[in-house]
């Protein structure tokens, strides 16, 4: 076929993008029940029929909307590209059927094709596919997660899967607009992952491939922590304390501290269905008569109750856009009888995301010294993915680097144009790997 394809596979979300002979990349469009949208909600939910062994299964916003509605009858999963690297994740039963990590990725992308209608009913034999540059997970193994892209990815029918690394494609979408040789330092702010690649951008001006792009890797890293860890901080530091966290209760006349565990479970919004059933929620019950803050524990067992996870974590995020763009602004979550608001400052939502401002700082000085390269050495730096919009991270780079060298812009889309441009490339193993 004349078109080459890029899928960016993220923790969040999927973006897929499609690149003729000539000209831009097109992304792949999909037609929601909220309006068209490019990127792709990464996750799906398994619902049982009526049937033995029937099972209705949906992706992205049709996923969310199913659990939503029926989160009791409904197998919601989502952000398990973390688990893609993870040995001690070998499978997950669904509904009594068994789900590798691999079959989860292929009913994914199967169900995502057919959501894309036309625009991606004809799929080309070769296939570019982005991977971070570490993957999430306390002792990631490479190998395995490229063995179970391999064998999901296969499954669409592709002959020849290549991988890139995800701020690699995102340079190559960046370095087009190059017009000279340049030292460039990409950083990708996923859901689950930040990664950075120093990259060596040259334009020969004669013979063989003069004119073409080349790059020369000099140095990456990377950390498993990015905007997924910033919600979960706002959850635990506005949110919790107003569902009981702190508090305390009385037992046989001592008095008790409310048990943190509790409030765990809202590092994933939609785990918080499952507590109705577990011996915690009964727990909680018991505690709301016996809590010196009865009205807390009242409002944590209505959100867990009436299942307000997914409408919970919508206010986060528009905070954290908010918070993006003006240096204070107030958090606003109302559903039921629970009203929740209350004005953040930037500084405020800053600290309680220093840690992973700092491992991300490390991070991106750990590429320096992989590449042996002082900040001044690169000439440009280009960010991209939602979290490179918070100012904190904005500034790490504004820190190191000429605030003049930085670039933004297409953060969601970036990855997976690049990645169907490359497939352009007369020679794609100055890009591209194989599993």
């Amino acid at each position: 076929m004349s078109f080459t394809l890029g899928i960016d596979f993220g923790t969040t979300n999927t973006v897929v993008a499609l690149a003729g002979a000539g000209g831009a990349a097109e992304l792949v469009r999909f037609p929601a029940p909220e309006g068209e949208l490019f990127a792709f909600r990464s996750c799906l939910s398994f619902h049982a029929g009526d049937k033995p062994n029937d099972r209705a299964i949906a992706a992205g916003p049709w996923a969310i909307e199913a659990y939503v509605e029926d989160p009791a009858e409904t197998r919601f999963i989502q952000s398990f590209k973390s688990f893609a690297a993870s040995e001690s994740f070998s499978e997950t039963q669904v509904l009594g059927r068994r789900y590798r990590f691999e079959d989860l990725l292929s009913t994914f992308l199967l169900k995502l094709r057919a959501y894309a209608d036309a625009g991606m009913a004809e799929l080309p034999d070769r296939v570019i596919v982005g991977r971070p540059v570490t993957f999430a997970g306390g002792a990631p193994k490479e190998s395995l997660a490229l063995t179970r892209y391999e064998t999901a990815f296969a499954r669409l029918g592709f002959s020849e899967i290549l991988y890139a690394y995800e701020p690699v494609g995102a340079a190559f979408f960046f370095a087009r607009e190059l017009d000279h040789d340049a030292t460039v330092l990409v950083g990708d702010f996923g859901g689950g992952t930040s990664d950075f690649s120093i990259i060596r951008f040259e334009r020969p001006r004669h013979g063989e491939g003069a004119g073409e792009i080349r790059a020369i890797p000099l140095g990456r890293s990377g950390v498993g922590v990015a905007g997924d860890a910033f919600d979960y901080r706002i959850i635990d530091n506005l949110v919790s304390p107003a569902l009981g966290k702190g508090s305390s209760y009385m037992s046989f006349g001592k008095t008790l501290p409310i048990p943190n565990r509790y409030y765990s479970t809202f590092a994933r919004w939609d785990q918080l269905a499952l507590m109705r059933a577990s011996r915690d929620m009964r727990e909680i019950r018991a505690l709301e008569r016996e809590a010196t803050e009865p009205e807390k524990i009242a409002r944590l067992v209505e959100v867990l109750d009436e299942n307000y996870g997914y409408q919970l974590y919508r206010s986060v995020s528009r905070l954290k856009e908010a918070l993006s763009a003006d240096e204070a602004a107030d958090f606003v979550f109302e559903a039921g009888s629970i009203a929740l608001k209350g004005g953040v400052k930037r500084a405020t939502f800053e600290g309680w995301i220093a840690p992973e401002l700092a491992l991300i700082e490390r991070a991106v000085d750990e590429a320096l010294a992989n590449a042996n390269l002082a900040p001044e050495s690169v000439d440009r730096i280009f960010l991209t993915g939602g979290s490179s919009l918070v100012p904190a991270v904005r500034a790490i780079f504004h820190r190191r680097f000429d605030p003049a060298r930085i670039e933004t812009g297409a953060e969601l889309e970036s990855i997976a144009s690049g990645l169907a441009l490359m497939g352009r490339e007369r020679d794609l193993s100055h890009w591209t790997m194989r599993a």
